[in-house]
């Protein structure tokens, strides 16, 4: 465990038992959302990687503008 996760989880030890609960609920979901958002990443670079070398030749090609025009 890393310093800080021991300082916060230190700091979370003083709180009211109800309040525990609440933060541990906050940081499972966290965990949870980021092993989802992994999952749902793993195996898809290769399109990632396809879209980001279009959008990099239509920018070359003077075919992108920028966001702050369209809004």
């Amino acid at each position: 465990m890393t310093h800080a996760l021991i300082s916060a989880v230190a700091k979370a030890e003083k709180l009211p038992a109800a309040e525990q609960d609440a933060l541990a609920a906050i940081l499972v979901d966290e965990i949870d959302s980021e092993a989802r958002w992994s999952r749902s990443f793993s195996g898809s670079g290769h399109v990632l990687e396809a879209l980001a070398a279009e959008a990099l030749a239509e920018f070359k090609a003077g075919k992108a503008e920028p966001l702050d025009d369209l809004l």
